[in-house]
């Protein structure tokens, strides 16, 4: 039908609008613009439109427009979804959760430039947004019917595989949080090798906290790296029939050596800003590709209960 073919086109713009506002996000920590408009909101140096323009002011300016016009196309979607496609189970619950979300993130940001926020609050902003990102994501995949393509409404997921889905997708968010606070502490830098923060004293404790933060995550990361390497190999070894869990975990596998390497060549690179935008772009491919599996088990708990 032809609203079809137009719905999936919004799906489309809303779902990559919703990446900008995360990486404009990004943008505006990594280059210390988030007071290029200074202490007002939602006006830009007491303007509606500014009227000096700095790089800093530009960059400000420009995520501000960016989640405007994203949040209310993210609305549009929502009640266009809601009307067309509100028999699906999940249609309305992402709906909310991308708008409660995306205003959540809004009201945060708000916050810091009027008022100032503590670093381990601000770390919250980029995973906020990240919800919010995964829920438009997954409304897009049910727009676009990939849920029929791959027979998703007839998955089975085993118990074992149910609980390490829902386990690693909340320690995902873990990771996210650690990699939030690297950034807004300031400890991208502070340790310069790689892997260790110091090579040629490879098991000496961290000397301060901005270190205790940075190798906190390195941590972290392995520890995502190896228990994801562990379901794809659980999922190409047990569902080789179910072409969505099977082809579901080799992509999260392929994104998570991905992300480990962006995170890896920030610190090479001394914070090369494509870099560490592709790193900020990796993570959240793999988190809204996780509560996507996240919601094939819901759908597998349903398929049982409905046997």
């Amino acid at each position: 039908m032809q609203h079809n073919r137009y719905m999936k086109w919004f799906a489309v713009a809303a779902t990559v609008g919703m990446l900008l506002i995360l990486l404009g996000g990004a943008l505006v920590t990594k280059t210390d613009s988030g007071l290029g408009c200074g202490r007002n909101w939602p006006d830009c140096n007491g303007s509606l439109i500014p009227k000096e323009i700095t790089p800093e002011v530009l960059i400000e300016f420009s995520h501000r427009l960016v989640t405007g016009v994203v949040s209310i196309s993210i609305l549009a979607l929502t009640i266009w979804t809601w009307r067309k496609l509100g028999h699906i189970r999940e249609v309305k619950f992402l709906g909310i959760l991308a708008m409660f979300f995306l205003i959540a993130q809004a009201l945060i940001g708000a916050a810091q430039v009027l008022w100032g926020q503590g670093d381990f609050i601000l770390a919250l902003h980029f995973g906020i947004s990240l919800i919010s990102f995964a829920a438009v994501l997954l409304l897009s995949m049910i727009v676009f019917e990939v849920d029929r393509k791959f027979d998703a409404d007839n998955v089975f997921i085993g118990k074992k595989l149910r609980w390490h889905t829902i386990a690693v997708t909340i320690y995902s968010y873990l990771v996210v949080y650690t990699g939030a606070l690297v950034r807004h502490t300031d400890s991208s830098l502070i340790c310069p090798d790689w892997p260790f923060c110091y090579n040629e004293t490879p098991f000496a404790l961290p000397n301060n906290m901005y270190e205790w933060v940075q190798m906190g995550h390195r941590l972290a990361v392995l520890i995502i790296f190896i228990w994801i390497t562990y379901i794809t190999w659980h999922a190409i070894k047990e569902y080789k029939n179910q072409r969505v869990i099977y082809y579901g975990w080799v992509i999260a596998f392929i994104i998570v050596i991905l992300q480990v390497l962006a995170g890896m060549l920030v610190v090479l690179t001394r914070l090369n800003l494509t870099v560490a935008l592709l790193h900020s772009l990796f993570i959240s491919l793999l988190f809204g590709l996780l509560c996507y599996m996240i919601m094939l088990v819901a759908r597998s708990n349903f398929n049982e209960k409905s046997k």
